[in-house]
């Protein structure tokens, strides 16, 4: 399963900046730097032309920055971006103005863009480096949000609330639905293991010894010697911090897949049936990959056929490029995979406050998947995201500076064709703008 990333838009550019002004954005851009402007300020207003599409990425942008980022890659970046956020209008800070590097805040008509920029003064200072990391929701709402999350192609569900409240969301809509999580269900074995370590029946220190089978990246794991001792804090960190699935098929046969599905009855799912049995990544990937005859019988039997089939799920062996090649070419077979829904997801967060280990709460915030400026509203995030072609689930659990848990749980499902993530984490940082 893939690693959800945080989002950052980084761009490079060459040496003409325009000003767009705020009254008159249907003016052209001028095409000079005037004697007022730095180099780095002439560049910043630039900016606020090429994202509206009205300069062209080589003008601006440095060859290595090009070839980071091209051109027609920024493009789709920036018709995401309008596309939330309206056109960009003007740039709203540059500090410090001079020098070659500064950060940088652009308002749009929906929001104020902040990150930083940088300058190359050897490549006629043009941007080498450009990133976005936040954006600040100006004049937006629940009904906005939910607009723009129905429009996104496929079926999308979400929640965001108190997970002590679930009665009184912030904003919500088709929450009871079963969704497929991708790497997320990670959580659950973290429920299952912090709740035995919690209850005295296991220690973050145990150790226990990579056997000879191994998932497929994401992850590391895969290519550590056999035998190599860990212990189950290290499994844990490396699962949920870059979402090692071999570190998770290692957790999963220490805890038994039936206790790992029993947290995932305990913790209150709403259709516990549909994890049953409880798949090993490795399995999910074999299946995918796998004969189609097996998949399709996979498909259509019941729990213990399943469970049959997963027993020889090893033959025949596959080799890694057969294995990606099947994930190479979009949504496949999106019912077999691990499912709940964002009501689940809230209730499993409010089930691993009361039962878990707290050391799994710490691991949890290793990689929150927030910008500086969202994290600091919250005293506390931690994350779990998933994706594989066709789906995609951000799930936060955050704790307010009065000290209450609430959750933001995104999650995302297109058959047809591969989903896109920067478009949902920019609509999950305007989801926690909202007022509470």
């Amino acid at each position: 399963m893939m690693k959800s990333k945080l989002f950052l838009v980084m761009l490079a550019a060459p040496a003409l900046a325009l000003a767009v002004p705020a009254d008159a954005q249907d003016v052209p851009p001028p095409v000079a730097q005037t004697d007022e402007q730095s180099a780095l300020e002439f560049r910043a207003e630039q900016i606020v032309a090429l994202v509206n599409g009205e300069l062209e990425p080589q003008e601006v942008f440095s060859e290595a920055f090009l070839n980071a980022v091209p051109p027609a890659q920024f493009a789709a970046i920036s018709a995401q971006l309008t596309g939330q956020f309206g056109k960009a209008i003007a740039v709203e800070s540059l500090d410090p103005p001079g020098g070659t590097r500064a950060t940088l805040a652009i308002r749009m008509e929906k929001a104020i863009a902040r990150g930083g920029i940088a300058i190359d003064p050897t490549s006629e200072n043009r941007v080498s480096e450009l990133l976005f990391q936040s954006f600040d929701a100006i004049d937006d709402s629940p009904a906005k949000i939910e607009a723009d999350l129905a429009n996104l192609p496929g079926e999308v569900s979400w929640w965001f609330g108190a997970i002590e409240e679930p009665s009184a969301p912030v904003i919500a809509d088709r929450a009871s639905e079963q969704m497929p999580l991708g790497s997320t269900f990670k959580l659950y074995v973290m429920a299952a293991l912090a709740r035995d370590i919690a209850a005295g029946k296991r220690a973050w220190g145990d150790v226990v010894n990579l056997g000879d089978a191994r998932s497929f990246p994401s992850g590391m794991m895969q290519d550590w010697p056999k035998g190599a001792a860990v212990t189950l804090e290290t499994l844990a960190s490396l699962m949920l911090s870059i979402s090692d699935n071999t570190a998770t098929d290692t957790l999963i046969d220490v805890l038994g897949r039936d206790a790992v599905l029993q947290a995932v009855v305990d913790s209150g799912h709403s259709s516990p049936d549909l994890n049953d049995p409880f798949l090993k990544t490795r399995d999910m990937f074999l299946l995918k990959a796998g004969p189609e005859g097996r998949l399709r019988t996979y498909r259509e039997a019941d729990s213990d056929v399943r469970n049959q089939i997963l027993e020889g799920i090893d033959e025949p062996v596959l080799p890694m490029s057969t294995v990606q090649a099947a994930f190479s070419g979009g949504p496949v077979a999106l019912d077999v995979e691990w499912f709940a829904s964002a009501r689940d997801l809230a209730g499993l967060m409010r089930f691993m406050r009361r039962t878990a280990d707290p050391r799994a709460f710490e691991i949890m915030a290793i990689s929150p998947n927030l910008p500086e400026n969202a994290r600091s509203n919250w005293t506390y995030a931690g994350y779990k995201g998933g994706s594989e072609p066709g789906v995609l689930n951000l799930t936060w659990l955050l704790t307010d500076q009065q000290g209450r848990d609430h959750a933001l749980i995104l999650s995302w499902r297109n058959d047809d064709a591969n989903v896109d993530q920067n478009a949902l984490e920019l609509i999950a940082q305007r989801m926690l703008a909202l007022p509470r």
